[in-house]
């Protein structure tokens, strides 16, 4: 399971009409009159390829309408009760006429319309969502799938996929599908998006790593070992690439008949130790392909002109 978060822009709303202030009694403990709410609609997510080469499908979208009514919005991702500000009470999915995803389906998006209450500590932030200050906001649930676009499996099963978002095969972008939605937690207000329309934070479980630690301990060591970790794990990403790379340069001096996108097609599919193996094959193939006789041969020669050089025969 994989949990994603998708980020995306807030709007005050209409008028409260009678359904609404209906739907939002269905989440209060004592009927609320218009005078004591305030409402905004907020952008969710969409359909459109992010920052991260991820997006969602329609049918993910039609399925989140339907998760997120009810969920709690808050700052940050901070998984903390005091930082509750508002409420989605319903949601639809927008079509976007004219719009169409790189993955070639019709644009929509999916909207959500949200609720306060207008007490004297949330004058500021209403203030600020009038103005246009706390204008994105982020989402967080869980998807069962993360579709490779090149292969169909899963990205994150090393088993399954091999390839890698956002890199170019035979012509064609990876871009990661996120399908079949489980569950939603919250939305947040944030600073900056991901995903130049909606934005995305994606982590698996319950939360990103960090939010699910931060819970338990916010301040404890598990951050310097997480960082550590981290960072070998870019270091090993950047090896890998780097011994893709040299593995497809010796196999194009060894294989003149291979061409370069199907080395890399079949590198792609190697973990590490395969990879080193078959670059040490390929070298190896090289090195005994560049041989050459080293003997002196001074034996067509006339013997008066081998003089004393007969000495050095080899």
């Amino acid at each position: 399971m994989k949990t994603v978060t998708k980020e995306a822009a807030a709007q005050t709303g209409p008028v409260l009409a009678e359904e609404d202030l209906a739907a939002i009694n269905q989440f209060s403990r004592r009927a609320l009159t218009a005078e004591e709410v305030y409402t905004f609609a907020v952008r969710l997510c969409d359909n459109q390829t992010d920052r991260d080469q991820e997006y969602f499908d329609r049918p993910a979208l039609e399925k989140l309408a339907e998760l997120f009514v009810g969920k709690t919005g808050i700052f940050d991702h901070s998984w903390s009760a005091r930082d509750q500000t508002a409420r989605i009470y319903r949601t639809e999915l927008v079509e976007e006429p004219g719009l169409v995803t790189e993955a070639g389906e019709p644009g929509c998006c999916l909207k959500g319309y949200a609720y306060m209450l207008r007490t004297p500590e949330n004058q500021a932030l209403i203030a600020e969502i009038e103005g246009g200050i706390k204008k994105e906001v982020s989402v967080s649930c869980a998807v069962s799938r993360c579709q490779c676009s090149i292969c169909g499996g899963d990205i994150h099963d090393r088993s399954l996929c091999s390839h890698e978002k956002g890199r170019i095969y035979e012509g064609k972008r990876c871009i990661v599908k996120l399908t079949e939605p489980t569950d939603a937690y919250e939305w947040s207000f944030v600073a900056v998006p991901a995903q130049p329309r909606a934005g995305v934070v994606k982590a698996f479980g319950g939360g990103t790593l960090r939010q699910m630690l931060a819970s338990l301990d916010r301040e404890g060591p598990w951050r310097e070992e997480l960082r550590l970790l981290e960072q070998q794990a870019e270091t090993g990403r950047r090896y890998l690439e780097s011994l893709r790379a040299e593995t497809v340069r010796l196999g194009l001096m060894a294989e003149e008949t291979l061409s370069g996108d199907t080395l890399r097609a079949i590198t792609d599919k190697l973990d590490g130790e395969e990879l080193e193996a078959l670059r040490g094959c390929y070298a190896k193939r090289l090195e005994q392909q560049a041989a050459l006789p080293v003997q002196l041969r001074y034996e067509d020669r006339e013997p008066e002109s081998r003089g004393d050089n007969a000495a050095f025969r080899i």
